[in-house]
């Protein structure tokens, strides 16, 4: 595979990036945005158009994080049941979540219409498919849920697939886009009368008040509010327990036969989503799935594999040209978090998306932007930060934080890897014991080691070894840090320290 393809998803590689400059010192908005992806930009436009002054600050680049990792399907189908929803959230709760998922893919629509923006965008039907009889069970059931809660939904024997399946549920009006075309449309018109949006410029605290403070490494922004519009928010600890991280993986080929236009979910646990695009005239397949906890497997590159094997098994395909993961916050009840954070005055959220980013992120630009400027919007309530559903994800919610109560216990007792520096090969990165305690150390593709510690900023749970992507990756709460220890994502903001290697 072409190295510039490697682990790079079809977005980045065919929409050329833009070049936005660092913050240049200290600046007064009226609200900062923090994270350059479809939230923070969705926010930042509805917010501009409604004549704020916003300043966006990205702490790599624009689209490099999460959004760009998608694989940006615009549906009503959410990554939990409605009949998990219905029961959870009742009738009112789960038409609410089928009607604002509605509302986002309309939303995109219109701004794609408006502004003209060149990004592909398609209606298609969306497809759950069944492949086994107990599968059909229970996809029965979600079909009346689908009707129940005012989804365009039918019941198919027949899909255009190119495999056999027992049945599927069929959504209308679903929809596809490139989306970093799309949204670095919005980003090119968010400069300009007062707003601005800035890449390279990591926040490092943020200070609620009136106004707030938002501290970066190159000045501090005051604003009158602040949205943290990241994977997940900077230090919200609270929040930290009903939030997730999984990693996900997705691989592109060019087509070697017809495929109808659409999205198409399997019922397997964990499904696998499938999609088309058409990209500079070529007919693509994109699938995606084997998701996993963060730092559940070190042999990452092995989901890929199985992945690869899953799509060349049921799709006409010419070659795997594009492979890439990314990372999923799964909430706790199922529902993102939306709003204003709890405890805070001026500060808000949204975080929580799932799988379907895309559609969760618009809405939250939207959710977010009228709690702003002060209008009422109809989705608040049911996404607010600080909602309670006692029996909603309750199970998981024990589950997940005793499992990270465990990793930050079991890691620390568990003997270092075996092995000894010499032995560590280029391109790879283990858990080392040197001279009496643990180092990650990594070795680069020239031979040089480089060490840092393996305790994580956020919280101080250890780190875990990605060798897909080649980054230190912290199962807790989903914080990422490249080879050397600079900070991917967050929750962390402070970069893993460097550790000394003897000389030998």
């Amino acid at each position: 595979m072409n190295d510039e393809r490697l682990h790079k998803s079809l977005w980045t590689v065919t929409a050329p990036p833009r070049n936005f400059p660092v913050l240049p010192g200290d600046l007064d908005v009226d609200v900062a945005i923090i994270g350059g992806g479809v939230a923070g930009l969705t926010t930042a436009w509805l917010l501009k158009r409604a004549g704020k002054k916003v300043a966006v600050l990205e702490m790599h680049r624009i689209l490099s994080g999460q959004t760009g990792q998608t694989t940006a399907h615009l549906t009503e189908l959410l990554d939990t049941p409605y009949t998990a929803l219905l029961k959870d959230f009742g009738d009112k709760g789960a038409h609410l979540a089928a009607s604002s998922s509605r509302a986002a893919i309309e939303q995109i629509a219109s701004t794609v219409e408006t502004l003209s923006i060149d990004c592909g965008f398609t209606r298609v039907p969306a497809f759950k498919f069944a492949e086994t009889e107990a599968e059909l069970r229970d996809l029965l059931h979600e079909v009346a849920a689908a009707r129940r809660v005012g989804l365009l939904a039918s019941f198919n024997r027949s899909v255009p697939l190119p495999f056999p399946v027992k049945g599927a549920l069929r959504v209308e009006d679903q929809a596809l886009l490139h989306p970093r075309a799309y949204l670095l449309a919005l980003a090119d018109r968010v400069p300009g009368d007062g707003s601005h949006l800035f890449e390279q410029s990591k926040v490092v605290d943020i200070h609620d008040g009136t106004p707030c403070r938002v501290v970066t490494e190159h000045g501090t922004v005051t604003a009158r509010a602040v949205v943290e519009a990241t994977t997940t928010p900077l230090n919200r600890v609270a929040l930290h327990t009903r939030l997730y991280p999984y990693r996900t993986y997705a691989v592109a080929a060019p087509l070697d036969g017809p495929l109808e236009p659409g999205q198409y979910f399997d019922s397997r646990d964990p499904y696998h989503y499938i999609r088309t695009q058409r990209v500079d005239g070529v007919p693509y397949v994109i699938v995606g799935g084997e998701d996993h906890k963060v730092g559940a497997h070190e042999d990452t590159a092995a989901r890929f594999a199985t992945l690869e094997a899953y799509a060349r098994a049921r799709f006409p395909l010419k070659r795997v040209t594009h492979r890439w993961s990314g990372q999923v916050i799964e909430p706790a009840d199922g529902l993102p978090s939306i709003g204003r954070n709890v405890g805070s005055r001026h500060v808000y959220v949204a975080t929580g998306f799932s799988g379907t980013g895309m559609t969760f992120g618009t809405l939250a630009g939207m959710v977010l932007s009228d709690l702003i400027l002060g209008q009422e919007n109809p989705y608040a309530a049911l996404y607010a930060p600080g909602r309670l559903k006692p029996r909603a994800g309750a199970k998981d919610f024990i589950q997940e934080n005793a499992d990270v109560a465990f990793r930050f216990v079991a890691d620390r007792l568990s003997k270092p890897d075996g092995r000894h520096l010499k032995d560590l090969a280029p391109g790879e990165g283990r858990i080392l014991e040197v001279d009496g305690r643990k180092v990650a150390v990594y070795r680069d593709d020239e031979g040089t080691a480089h060490a840092v510690s393996p305790v994580c900023t956020h919280l101080g749970c250890h780190v875990h070894w990605n060798n897909a992507e080649r980054s230190w990756d912290c199962p807790c709460h989903g914080g990422r840090f490249s080879p050397t220890g600079r900070v991917l994502n967050g929750p962390a903001v402070s970069d893993l320290p460097s550790r000394k290697l003897p000389v030998k």
